[in-house]
């Protein structure tokens, strides 16, 4: 329900999360997000004008993020790519229908206001402080 876009700038953000004070490259992140590097280019320069990340040029340069990943939710995140959008209205623009949704869209509206709870009540830090087999962007050894 999110875009491979937004997939890419989550996987970014929680990457860069995770070395807090070292700048990376679009190179090194691409590598560890599994992106392709000239896609993550474009999607890091979105989270820069988002102000979520910050570049800096030159010999040590690379990109950092720009908040606290404590106080940076998922939801703030996904909405600098595509924001999420609830549906107000009949998506037909049935004049019979207007604000009165169907229950199909009814419950597509209901999924979208859950995953902006979810959302918007998890930050970066939660994801990397859950105890899981599984951590971000990371495989378990074989």
């Amino acid at each position: 329900m999110i875009s491979q876009t937004t997939e890419y700038a989550l996987r970014a953000v929680v990457c860069l999360a995770t070395q807090p004070e070292a700048s990376m490259t679009t190179q090194e992140l691409a590598a560890q997000t599994q992106v392709p590097e000239s896609y993550l280019s474009k999607v890091l320069q979105t989270l820069g004008r988002g102000g979520i990340v910050h570049s800096q040029r030159g010999l040590h340069g690379g990109f950092g993020l720009a908040r606290d990943p404590g106080t940076l939710t998922l939801l703030e995140v996904i909405n600098t790519i595509v924001p999420l959008q609830p549906i107000d209205e009949c998506p037909l623009k049935f004049a019979t229908h207007g604000a009165n949704l169907c229950p199909l869209h009814r419950r597509v509206n209901q999924s979208f206001q859950a995953m902006e709870k979810i959302f918007g009540k998890t930050t970066i830090a939660d994801l990397l402080s859950e105890s899981s087999e599984s951590k971000p962007l990371c495989e378990r050894p074989s």
